[in-house]
């Protein structure tokens, strides 16, 4: 199994720390509670957020005395339950085959070179799993194409783009990239929304520059073995050549401005 996919959870163990049963667990899937992702072989893989949900969802039940359609009413209210994106979190299974194609290379072939297994590659080209920012990184480097490649954003610029327009990518387990402007930029600026203890994996390195800006919660970084905590309202900016990786550390969902220039992640 590949490091993005370690941190996930069975449906049986997911059960046991919850206290739902599986059926009840796949009946909350069904009103869009959770997401979990799928294994090859169509096994459901819980992140640590979907627990989070579950439990939120239990307590709703149990003392609030909601029924199901009202537990889901009342987590959209509150913003814990997004709608899915048109298509953005799961266009870059498609891209990530089309882009392998052209070339004429065998999953085999871009799976060693990237570092990572045959069916982790396979299952990400059939949308079935999502990839950390560092394997991101890896893929987009193989392939030259940059992380707005894998947004995949052929509609021209609108100048306004509305929360519900924004573009998305699940970039792992409880990370979130939503993208704010897209076209002719120069910039790549991303709202990161970062579930506990969800982070980046490894330490990835690139052209460019890098400003951030702590809106909610906090976040570790690690530049070169120097470690960085940040608070909201602080600001961070680096070279992006500098090998990094980052890290939500606290209890709550931190949410990051993040900007990348020139857009070469």
């Amino acid at each position: 199994m590949s490091s993005d996919a370690k941190s996930y959870l069975k449906i049986g163990d997911v059960a046991r720390m919850v206290g739902l049963s599986p059926s009840a667990i796949r009946g909350w899937e069904s009103l869009g509670l959770t997401r979990p992702r799928r294994t090859e072989s169509r096994y459901r893989l819980y992140s640590k957020e979907d627990v989070r949900q579950l439990k939120k969802a239990r307590y709703l039940r149990k003392v609030r005395g909601l029924n199901a359609p009202a537990i889901v009413q009342a987590l959209k209210r509150e913003g814990a339950i997004r709608p899915p994106s048109d298509g953005a979190a799961g266009a870059i299974g498609p891209r990530l085959r089309q882009l392998r194609s052209k070339r004429g290379l065998g999953l085999a072939e871009v799976a060693k070179t990237v570092g990572i297994s045959v069916g982790f590659l396979s299952a990400l080209e059939r949308s079935q799993m999502s990839a950390s920012v560092g394997t991101l990184r890896k893929l987009a480097r193989f392939y030259r194409r940059n992380i707005l490649d894998f947004f995949d954003p052929t509609e021209s610029n609108t100048r306004l783009v509305r929360p519900q327009k924004r573009k998305v990518l699940e970039a792992g387990p409880g990370v979130r990239m939503e993208l704010l402007a897209w076209g002719n930029t120069v910039m790549e600026p991303h709202l990161f929304r970062i579930a506990p203890q969800a982070g980046s994996g490894e330490s990835y390195a690139h052209e460019g520059e890098e400003f951030l800006y702590l809106l909610r919660g906090e976040l570790k970084i690690a530049l070169a073995g120097e470690e960085y905590s940040l608070k909201r309202g602080d600001s961070f900016y680096f070279e992006s050549a500098t090998p990094h990786h980052w890290k939500n550390p606290g209890r709550s969902e931190t949410w990051v401005l993040w900007i990348n220039t020139p857009p070469t992640f």
